[in-house]
């Protein structure tokens, strides 16, 4: 997928690129720049100058920060690297953002890899370079920036939200990326799990006893009181928020924990499994 497809997702980001590639423009023009000198004096090629000013490529931060100097713009060009961070990302990991910001507890449970929020970003590179047909590699960076930029979340300063993580066991083992990926990828598990307000648990592969065989699950609960169930499979992405299937999800996530290693248990595994890795 392109920039230009990602304008498309949905009209809230178009919009934004639409008004920043227009303000680019005619900031160029009122300087009586061609896009060729334009482009000469922040240090780009005449075509990315011009793909910026037909939508066609998202301007990175850096290319707006040359440009507001270029032509001084005292900050005006810059400050619209705030509205346009967002707009870079896909429109679904936008609205799970932005329901994670709403969040006062986040439930995760998977079974096949690290949940997006705990994953470094060699890691993440690898688990989204696997799919097929493959992303460019454009678009891999793209989706990349996008999962890391939801981890903001967790703040070290902050004792909000809570989480609670329950990683099966083969998601510890299974070698994405490779050993030095995966061993750095475990040691982020230790370091997050040392925060007061996450619960970092391991399902065990000799428990008898698994409820999360149907696949990986999230629950978002907010802070207006309503919960959200968030669930992906092949093709499928699905979010569910009416009370009856959200307290299902919040019984299957109780007795999945119930079954699973205590934190303290749990982080033994992950650094047996770190010292084999």
């Amino acid at each position: 997928m392109s920039d230009w497809d990602a304008e498309l997702e949905d009209e809230e980001a178009g919009a934004v690129i639409r008004t920043v590639a227009r303000q680019l423009k005619l900031w160029r023009e009122a300087a009586g720049l061609t896009q060729a000198e334009f482009g000469t004096l922040i240090g780009y090629g005449e075509e990315l100058v011009s793909s910026v000013e037909r939508r066609r490529r998202i301007p990175r931060p850096e290319y707006l920060d040359a440009a507001d100097e270029a032509l001084g713009a005292k900050g005006k060009i810059s400050a619209m690297k705030t509205d346009l961070e967002e707009a870079r990302y896909p429109k679904k990991v936008r609205d799970v953002k932005r329901l994670e910001a709403e969040s006062l507890e986040i439930c995760s449970y998977n079974n096949s890899i690290v949940d997006g929020l705990l994953q470094t970003r060699e890691y993440a590179r690898a688990v989204i370079g696997a799919r097929r047909p493959p992303f460019t590699a454009e678009e891999l960076e793209r989706q990349v920036d996008a999962r890391l930029a939801r981890q903001e979340i967790i703040n070290p300063a902050t004792a909000e939200p809570l989480f609670s993580f329950v990683l099966c066991e083969s998601t510890l083992r299974r070698l994405i990326g490779g050993k030095m990926v995966m061993r750095e990828q475990l040691e982020r598990l230790l370091e997050v799990a040392q925060l007061p307000n996450v619960d970092l648990q391991v399902l065990p592969l000799k428990s008898e006893e698994n409820s999360g065989l149907d696949g990986p699950f999230r629950l978002l609960k907010l802070k207006d009181g309503m919960t959200v169930a968030l669930s992906e499979a092949a093709f499928i992405s699905r979010a569910f928020s009416s009370p009856k299937e959200t307290t299902l999800g919040d019984m299957r996530y109780g007795i999945i924990r119930a079954q699973a290693l205590t934190p303290r248990e749990s982080l033994a595994v992950i650094e047996k499994v770190r010292g084999e890795t």
